[in-house]
């Protein structure tokens, strides 16, 4: 007799990406049945529950009450994600001054060099 094979375990945050790349590719905000369908129907329903109330929680999800259940939608776009994640470290830091200038020695010139753009665009804006 042979055993079953066992899928291999996904790696910590793939679930997250995974269900935040099928509402990203929704119309509109859409039901917990309507993510999993878009995954293949291969996670249990709870799963993706458990998986859209941690994004929730961690802001990258939002929901809305449509009847007895919910309609998620992502909060932002990938780009909006990866800020909030960069801003999160940042305020978990106390010197914050330092973690900031141990990041721009960390750039390359193309990245110093558009950081700097879009500083002075922001600056520009402001003065309106």
């Amino acid at each position: 007799m042979t055993e079953p094979r066992q899928r291999p375990r996904r790696g910590q945050g793939e679930l997250e990406a995974l269900v935040l790349s099928a509402l990203r590719e929704a119309d509109g905000p859409v039901t917990a049945g309507w993510v999993q369908e878009r995954l293949g129907g291969d996670l249990a329903y709870t799963t993706v529950i458990t998986i859209l109330t941690r994004l929730l929680g961690k802001g990258a999800v939002t929901r809305e009450r449509v009847g007895r259940s919910f309609a998620w939608t992502p909060a932002a776009d990938e780009a909006g994600l990866a800020a909030r994640k960069m801003r999160k470290v940042l305020d978990a830091e106390s010197d914050r001054g330092a973690v900031l200038a141990s990041f721009l020695t960390g750039l390359g010139p193309d990245d110093e060099r558009l950081l700097r753009d879009l500083l002075d665009q922001a600056h520009g804006e402001g003065e309106d």
